[in-house]
């Protein structure tokens, strides 16, 4: 079993004691690696109801098994699992760079932290040699201070870090986990169940090969992929990013726009991909191993905010702008650098900020509620003013760093009819009123609100089905993009190179085989990314989730849209939604409530799981 590292490490916080088990061949092909891998070792070493900011909720830290190769896009990511603060449920991020190649290179598949320190610690993995190191000094850091800090301390540059900035330690439900300075391990909070464990960041350097097997046939699948990733199904990301796609949404009337009020934004352009490549793009930086190159690193060279830094892309320009009213990129740019200075989740942080400025312009929250800012639609120095009142957990802050649905639930006063979110996770730019495909696929996102667990918005965004229709069949065109992205987190492949995989389950079970060694078919693949999605399902019913979560925010199902455009009136009526509901749970071999079966359960080998459905199932 080549490609793994085939040990998995256990480390007690509490106690300081470590261990390590062997990876079995048979969890390695049933649940890949990745979110698989990860998802598997989280249901095993975790009960039911456990607090996820308490010690009992394990972290789990896992890699595919072509991380650490030379496979394009392929050798550099790794994902965080545990329970999310934020939804109850799943919570699970990935990230790239370089930081998940150096774990592998240190010899280990994943890593199940469990208990808490018992002060701020560190932890320091060189090869075998594992230790809880005293982060008293960087405590209370940025992630970007904490990276230079161990990286000095350790005496060696090419360490390799992943950290949580001040909003983590304060446990903050929207915190994230930050590797190389700018790369993000975003959604569903985890960066709060890494500060509630006392810990600071995670500091690795690997000196072990990593062996494929079969490396000629390897090394030419390499090749092939690399000399796709100069073509035309990569170009997007080569070229303007994904902000690209601020334009392309907003022509459609389908870019959320004040906290979704609108679908078109008025002043687009000032906040266009073309106007940030023009104005601010210093560097476009690729991860270890990528021929591709997507990260667009923005520098404001002039201006209030001059010296200001950031990665941008579509997701950080639309939360901190369109979706805040707000047109001044550079005010958008620096909202996006103190969310990396404070671990903040950036599409969580401009969502939960668009709810207040919305909660104020109804009169639900006055001026002095708010500490004196101004939070109007538009005003940059109050988007700027929250992020860092978010941050630091001080004054309206502190109501916001849980995320919106807590924000609301605090508040009253039916604001919850303005909170964008579904399982307690912030909605991402897409209006799904009017993209009525991508409405189901974030409705049954097992994280929550989510266009990273399907990618369904492309076909729609493309045109390949009516947006503005509900009908039967669109549960299996998401449950089969489900199951690729399932598949891409869990090798773990980057989703920007989705479009080089042109035969998506022969050429990843082919990556499977020569990197592995292990036989893997198109339709073995494809059952394990069945059996991985039903995992994820299994620890949401677990964790006492049904049909009753799968839904979608009130705005979505009660305020049309109102532009002048293609998609005025379009909303999601609940009887669209039970439609595209029950042909989705049909497609995926669950029951009307959204529980897995036991016949599905035993087909896709699952059924030791079957006390989770016990008395759910009928």
């Amino acid at each position: 079993m080549l490609g793994y590292a085939g040990r998995i490490l256990y480390i007690d916080l509490t106690t300081g004691k470590t261990r390590t088990e062997k990876l079995s061949e048979d969890d390695a092909k049933k649940y890949v690696g990745g979110i698989g891998l990860g998802m598997k070792l989280y249901l095993s070493n975790s009960k039911a109801g456990v607090d996820p900011l308490g010690p009992e909720n394990p972290l789990v830290l896992a890699l595919g098994p072509v991380s650490g190769t030379m496979f394009p896009t392929g050798g550099n990511g790794h994902a965080f699992i545990s329970k999310s603060p934020e939804t109850g449920g799943v919570g699970e991020a990935v990230s790239h760079g370089t930081f998940g190649a150096e774990l592998k290179r240190a010899g280990y598949d994943a890593v199940v932290l469990l208990g808490k320190a018992e002060r701020p610690v560190y932890l320091w993995i060189d090869d075998d040699a594992i230790q809880l190191l005293d982060a008293s000094n960087v405590w209370g850091k940025s992630p970007f201070e904490t990276e230079d800090a161990i990286k000095a301390e350790l005496g060696d540059y090419y360490v390799r870090v992943s950290s949580i900035g001040l909003a983590g330690e304060k446990l903050s439900k929207i915190a994230c986990i930050i590797n190389e300075k700018t790369r993000a391990a975003g959604r569903t909070g985890l960066g709060a169940v890494m500060g509630s464990k006392n810990l600071k960041a995670i500091a690795v350097r690997g000196t072990n090969d990593i062996v494929v097997a079969k490396p000629q046939e390897f090394i030419e699948m390499v090749k092939e992929f690399h000399e796709r990733m100069k073509g035309p199904a990569a170009q997007k990301y080569r070229t303007l990013g994904t902000s690209g796609d601020i334009l392309v949404q907003n022509a459609l009337f389908c870019l959320p726009t004040r906290n979704g009020n609108n679908a078109h934004f008025e002043n687009a352009e000032r906040v266009s991909g073309e106007a940030l490549n023009e104005r601010y793009i210093a560097k476009i930086i690729a991860c270890n191993s990528c021929a591709m190159r997507c990260e667009h690193e923005a520098v404001v060279h002039d201006g209030p905010y001059k010296g200001t830094l950031a990665r941008m892309e579509y997701d950080n320009i639309w939360a901190l702008g369109p979706n805040c009213g707000v047109d001044k990129l550079d005010a958008i740019i620096k909202a996006a650098e103190l969310c990396n200075y404070y671990g903040l989740d950036a599409t969580s942080t401009g969502v939960t900020i668009s709810f207040l400025m919305d909660c104020h312009e109804m009169g639900i929250l006055n001026h002095d509620e708010l500490g004196g800012i101004d939070a109007h639609f538009g005003n940059e120095e109050a988007l700027i003013q929250l992020v860092e009142k978010i941050g630091k957990r001080e004054g309206i802050g502190d109501l916001l760093a849980d995320g919106v649905k807590v924000a609301a639930e605090k508040i009253g006063k039916n604001s919850m009819q303005l909170a964008q979110q579904i399982k307690g996770l912030e909605v991402p730019g897409y209006d799904l009123r009017c993209l009525k495909t991508t409405a189901l696929s974030f409705a049954v996102s097992f994280r929550g609100a989510d266009h990273n667990r399907s990618g369904a918005y492309s076909m729609e965004l493309k045109g390949k089905v009516d947006r503005l229709k509900a009908e039967k069949g669109r549960g299996k065109l998401v449950k089969d993009a489900e199951d690729i992205y399932t598949l891409l987190d869990s090798l773990i492949i980057c989703k920007n190179a989705k479009g080089t995989l042109y035969k998506k389950l022969e050429e990843m079970a082919k990556l499977y085989t020569l990197v592995t060694g292990m036989d893997m078919t198109a339709e073995q693949i494809g059952v394990a990314a069945e059996r991985i999605t039903t995992l994820a399902k299994l620890i949401n019913v677990r964790e006492g989730f049904s049909r009753k979560d799968d839904t979608l925010p009130w705005k979505v199902m009660n305020q049309p849209i109102t532009d002048e455009g293609p998609a005025k009136g379009a909303v999601v009526t609940q009887e669209e939604l039970d439609l595209l509901l029950d042909d989705y749970y049909q497609a995926r071999g669950w029951n009307v409530e959204g529980i897995p079966t036991k016949d599905t359960l035993r087909q896709l080998d699952l059924q030791d799981y079957q006390s989770i459905i016990h008395g759910k199932e009928a």
